[in-house]
């Protein structure tokens, strides 16, 4: 069963097949993998936290109920505690198939949790990369502007000049030790723009940009330039990582 049948289960159906593969030397892997895919990992955690609650619940009530039949035994004199010990090794061998079941509910559930996270770390991760992009595309737009007016010469307002202030006041984690960067120093070092002016016929091409040494060129992924191109002293300072 992939992870699309699985979704179409009823909430019934959904517990049994999840119940039966909550112990892993005997579950299916196929199953189990449907029930942690993402779209059914947190139908799975709610259901098997019922019948994590509902199974304790049982536990309690039987174990009073146990009480309850032992007071009353014992009541009864030799006859009643007969019973009551005739009853015992029953009652035992219930309370350790169900408390053993218990248990496997229990680490199933910390499994599914442990799986949560980690969709949770990948969404997150994949989320940070697009709206790190979607800044990137953003200072590169910034940058485009401001250079249309120093190529063109035309006079450059007040708003103008608070929107190319961005590119030096916006930073962004760069590096192992996540250091914040700013715009500018990044659209010099890391980011470079996949259709510069000079590229259109409207602008004459600019001095080549130089690409470091062993750096592959790959399909489609803007390569870095050199930080001194820009005149950027903080920017010579930090390495090259494409990874920015």
């Amino acid at each position: 069963m992939d992870a699309q049948d699985l979704a179409q289960l009823g909430d019934k159906e959904f517990e049994q097949l999840l119940t039966s593969n909550i112990h892993p030397p005997t579950r299916d892997a196929r199953t189990w993998a449907a029930i942690i895919h993402p779209d059914n990992l947190p139908r799975a955690r709610k259901i098997l936290t019922h019948v994590h609650e509902r199974t304790a619940s049982v536990l309690r009530r039987r174990k009073t109920e146990r009480e309850e039949f032992r007071v009353e035994c014992f009541a009864r004199g030799d006859a009643g505690k007969h019973e009551w010990f005739a009853t015992r090794a029953d009652f035992e061998s219930l309370r350790r198939r169900t408390a053993n079941f218990h248990q496997r509910v229990q680490r199933a559930i910390t499994e599914l949790g442990q799986e949560q996270r980690n969709v949770n770390r990948t969404q997150s991760h994949t989320a940070g990369q697009q709206s790190r992009e979607t800044l990137r595309e953003l200072a590169v737009a910034v940058q485009r502007h401001q250079d249309v007016h120093a190529r063109e010469g035309g006079g450059a307002d007040q708003t103008d000049h608070e929107l190319w202030q961005h590119l030096d006041r916006l930073t962004v984690p760069t590096g192992p030790g996540q250091h914040p960067t700013t715009l500018r120093t990044m659209l010099g070092v890391y980011w470079t723009d996949p259709q510069p002016l000079g590229d259109t016929p409207e602008h004459p091409a600019p001095a080549e940009r130089a690409v470091p040494s062993g750096t592959a060129a790959r399909p489609g992924v803007p390569q870095a330039r050199r930080a001194d191109e820009r005149g950027d002293p903080a920017a010579r300072a930090l390495p090259l990582d494409p990874s920015g």
